[in-house]
């Protein structure tokens, strides 16, 4: 038997003929089909639409990637006729394409109503985009019951198996696939030798590729892999697993990683616009710390590309669940690039470009798809192919992100600028600024940009003063291109001209007071640089006008005098006297804005906004420790050890309940134990020497007399009974009840002890001796 080789399935292959009377999930749903398209029919006459219909399509309209609104609509649209059901899941899967359980729902409603050919359709529009192991599983599902009858089962068969491992083969739940994949090589008839011949091959071939494959259950197609080979030829069985058997506990040893790795990832989430939650930050952290282990190679292979395929697989499936995260994709562009080049590098032309036209298709999938306003990625994309020289490409990514109607194009029209001068030249790129123009969704920037490339690049000053002036009469009452163009001519040290330029665009009435107010602090900062007392003062009570109109002055006039001093983050008061004079109220206000040195945005580290300062020097206050406080929880039985409080349990010290740690537990002190009231008491009654010195008082005995107050005291204790003994071990007392000094255990005491009246032993040692 012939079995084609892996990756030949073709979209025409699925659009054979199907046979209508073999399908999956068919017969039971006939009779529901039936009575929930007559049901929904009876609503639709009634025009009666459910509460929770109406409130999932309001939360649609709010959030389009609202996945439990979705759900709702479509629970409802499985009991809808087929079109208006086929509509619901229309829009659900333009708003996922890359969900594998939306995809999947769609194609079993399509079942249930025998659609066939609209299943084959939609099949092939999610399979090669959509690496979802469920959705593959119920393809191949499809395959085994709708061709069946077909006289070119066994090979289209084959094939579909064959185009799911080399798309899914990798993935960690793929056991399954590989299992019937192999059994129903098995099952195939072989007529002859050489049939049968061609059978083992096979099946050996899945076997060994299966093996040497990480994923779940590995065992157990190792385990049937040395079965089969036995039940072969138990002659060179022996040979052929010794030689797969190194790699097998190689495949085994990642497979535990593997699993452990990708433990806690919800592969089954839909991709929705980053939110931020909780939830979604674990799930990027377990992603990105799984293609971290994917590209630090783990089954220790040499083979680059091999390496690369797989860390792709790990990409592809973290893109099911993170589509709209635009670091995502740019990493998986970047990877591939970088193993292109390490490829070529090595010699291997072919894989090196083969990889880097991957990298392109990713950039263009993620700007065709998910992301097709997010400006980041089309200006990487530009990038890559301008590094691989394909200017004409270029040109049609810029142009595609500029066709947006919903897109701001003005940081586009500015790094295309940049691409035409670098690429083709300055009239290319004037070429772009003539089309910028023209564009009346363009901003500002985009005058300043091209006047700045004409200054730096072709050192023509005159242009770049023209195309400000141009800029002027569109923008004349933006604060932001007005300070700009000042800057510009500020850096050139044309005094005159900057200053004419203030006094035109201060009394022309193009802007409004609010906005003049940081074209007058730049200009009194200019004055104070390059003019003398007179001008200053001329500015400075011209710009207080303005403030006074805005009624932000408040009586604030010694506030104002301090931008004549500063200098950069110097100011002529301390930080608790300019909130004094209110000049931190009126930074607040922006009265003192970027336009001047004195900006807080410019210094914000400066004496304006040094709360933190501030802060420390206000008094400390009282305030209850919070590391002691413990919730509310009060307990009926408290535990052994402990301090119940009316709250619930006080712990113990950090270092009282280390203590209490390394102690031993309580039943393994068994005496002596203290009677504390009257310990205290005697020790209070005691008369203990106030000096003592070395040697005074001294008996003959050689002990002190301190020593002989503290004997006394222990045999008072024990006399009382305030010191009782551990059970077992009691002493023994004396003539008129007095403890024996040490213990009653000499044997002395044994020696004059009386024998017992009926001792057997001694009676008959008696007997013997006589």
């Amino acid at each position: 038997m012939e079995r084609p080789g892996a990756g030949q399935q073709t979209q025409g292959d699925m659009r054979d003929e199907v046979y209508n009377h073999q399908s999956f999930a068919i017969k039971q749903g006939d009779a529901a089909v039936k009575t929930q398209t007559k049901s929904a029919s009876q609503s639709e006459q009634q025009g009666y639409i459910p509460d929770k219909i109406k409130k999932a399509e309001s939360r649609l309209d709010e959030n389009q990637h609202d996945t439990e609104a979705w759900t709702v609509l479509i629970r409802d649209a499985q009991t809808k006729p087929i079109q208006e059901a086929r509509s619901v899941m229309e829009k659900c899967v333009e708003r996922f394409p890359n969900s594998g359980r939306y995809w999947r729902q769609y194609i079993d409603l399509e079942l249930r109503h025998r659609n066939f050919e609209k299943v084959e359709k939609l099949f092939q529009r999610c399979l090669l985009k959509v690496l979802n192991i469920d959705l593959w599983k119920a393809y191949l599902n499809y395959v085994k019951e709708t061709k069946g009858l077909l006289p070119s089962y066994r090979e289209k068969m084959a094939q579909a198996y064959d185009f799911a491992l080399d798309k899914m083969g990798m993935d960690i739940m793929s056991y399954q696939i590989w299992a019937d994949y192999i059994g129903f090589l098995k099952s195939v008839e072989a007529v002859g030798s050489y049939a049968e011949n061609q059978r083992i091959t096979a099946v050996r071939k899945i076997y060994q590729r299966g093996c040497v494959n990480p994923m779940v259950a590995i065992d157990q197609l190792w385990k049937d892999y040395t079965v089969y080979e036995n039940s072969i030829n138990p002659l060179i069985a022996k040979k052929m697993i010794d030689d797969r058997s190194r790699d097998y506990m190689n495949a085994r040893r990642v497979s535990k990683e593997y699993e452990a790795v990708t433990r806690g990832l919800s592969r089954n989430l839909p991709s929705v616009p980053p939110t931020g939650s909780p939830e979604e930050v674990k799930q990027v952290e377990l992603w990105k710390k799984y293609i971290a282990w994917e590209k630090s190679n783990p089954m220790r292979t040499e083979d680059h590309a091999a390496v690369t395929k797989r860390v792709m697989f790990a990409y592809e499936q973290c893109l099911l669940c993170l589509g709209h995260h635009p670091d995502i994709w740019y990493e998986a562009a970047l990877y591939l690039e970088q193993s292109s080049r390490l490829l070529i590098e090595k010699g291997d032309t072919n894989a090196g470009k083969l990889f880097s036209d991957e990298a392109a298709s990713m950039y263009e999938r993620a700007i065709s798809t998910m992301l097709k306003s997010n400006t980041l990625l089309y200006f990487a994309y530009a990038d890559f192919e301008e590094g691989r020289m394909k200017y004409q490409k270029v040109h049609q990514i810029y142009q595609k992100f500029l066709d947006l109607n919903d897109a701001d194009p003005t940081l586009a029209y500015v790094q295309y600028l940049k691409f035409a001068r670098r690429a083709e030249g300055i009239k290319s790129a004037r070429a772009i600024f003539k089309k910028a123009r023209e564009d009346s969704r363009s901003r500002y920037q985009i005058f300043v940009a091209a006047a700045l490339m004409e200054y730096y690049c072709s050192k023509d000053k005159n242009i770049a003063f023209k195309i400000f002036e141009l800029g002027l009469k569109r923008y004349g009452d933006t604060p932001e291109f007005i300070l700009a163009y000042i800057d510009h001519l500020s850096h050139l040290n044309e005094d005159n001209n900057t200053r004419v330029l203030f006094e035109r665009v201060l009394t022309s009435g193009g802007l409004k007071n609010e906005n003049s107010i940081e074209i007058w602090n730049k200009f009194l900062a200019f004055e104070t640089v390059v003019g003398d007392l007179s001008s200053i003062l001329k500015v400075e009570k011209r710009r207080n006008t303005i403030i006074e109109k805005l009624n932000q002055l408040e009586g604030k006039e010694t506030a104002l005098l301090v931008d004549r001093y500063m200098f950069m983050d110097l100011f002529p008061c301390t930080s608790s006297e300019l909130k004094a004079i209110g000049y931190q109220e009126l930074a607040r206000k922006n009265v003192f804005s970027s336009g001047t040195s004195s900006s807080a945005g410019a210094f914000p580290n400066s004496a304006i906004y040094d709360e933190d300062a501030e802060a420390k020097s206000r008094p400390e206050y009282p305030k209850p420790d919070l590391n002691q406080m413990i919730p509310f929880k009060p307990k009926v039985m408290p535990p052994v050890g402990s301090h119940p409080v009316p709250g619930g349990v006080f712990p113990p010290p950090a270092a009282a309940a280390q203590l209490l740690n390394n102690m031993p537990p309580p039943q393994s002190f068994q005496g002596p134990f203290v009677v504390v009231d009257e310990l205290i008491e005697k020790l209070l009654a005691c008369d203990l020497p106030k000096v003592a010195g070395a040697g005074a008082g001294d008996d003959v005995n050689g002990k002190s007399a301190l020593h002989e107050e503290y004997t006394k005291l222990f045999e008072f204790f024990a006399n009382t009974g305030a010191l009782p003994q551990p059970e077992g071990r009691k002493r023994k007392l004396g003539p008129g009840g007095t403890p024996l000094a040490d213990g009653g255990e000499s044997d002395d005491d044994d020696a004059l002890a009386a024998p017992p009246a009926n001792d057997i032993y001694r009676s008959r040692q008696q007997k013997r001796v006589r």
